[in-house]
């Protein structure tokens, strides 16, 4: 039962996406019959209540189950822990996910690949490297980290690159060209 909790809540979990709904749904929604049968007994704990679910609700879940069987072993249990560190958070925290992920999708198509190849980036960097980054970020008096946020928000997108790319620069060349 559990395990069944858990795969539809995962599926829920992957199939929250952010497409129109009228463009997800025709009027019917999708019958159960239609479904194959791994997204059948992927959604067995559905079944019962199949067809009270709106159309949007019936296409999310069954795309959200095809997905879920394209997923390689590794990539489902990213994504349980993904979903346990969800139900982990308060209210408040999955609300300030919310309207940062909306904020990212109002924005330019260049920034938001900006941002997605700076956190890639990042996610690369070596474990220590990273938690040094974060300490000492961590460690600076919020108006101080305001006042970077500003500066960085200020920059055009060359004073950008050329400050990203100076600090992918070895230790030594940052120290002889700082300002």
């Amino acid at each position: 039962m559990k395990t069944a909790i858990l795969s539809i809540s995962l599926v829920l979990f992957l199939s929250i996406v952010g497409f129109p709904q009228h463009i997800l749904a025709d009027e019917n929604g999708v019958s159960w019959e239609s479904l194959s049968p791994e997204a059948k007994k992927m959604l067995k704990s559905a079944e019962t209540r199949w067809d009270s679910l709106s159309p949007e609700q019936q296409v999310r879940l069954k795309r959200g189950a095809e997905r879920w069987a394209t997923l390689t072993p590794d990539q489902r249990e990213r994504a349980r822990d993904r979903l346990q560190r969800w139900k982990n958070m308060t209210p408040e925290q999955r609300d300030r996910i919310r309207e940062r992920y909306r904020r990212f999708r109002e924005l330019p198509a260049e920034e938001q690949k900006r941002i997605r190849n700076t956190r890639r980036w990042y996610r690369e960097l070596p474990r220590e490297r990273r938690d040094e980054i974060r300490r000492r970020w961590q460690s600076l008096p919020p108006e101080k980290r305001r006042e970077i946020k500003e500066r960085y928000r200020n920059l055009t997108p060359e004073q950008r690159k050329q400050l990203r790319d100076s600090r992918r620069q070895p230790d030594r060349y940052r120290r002889n060209h700082r300002k």
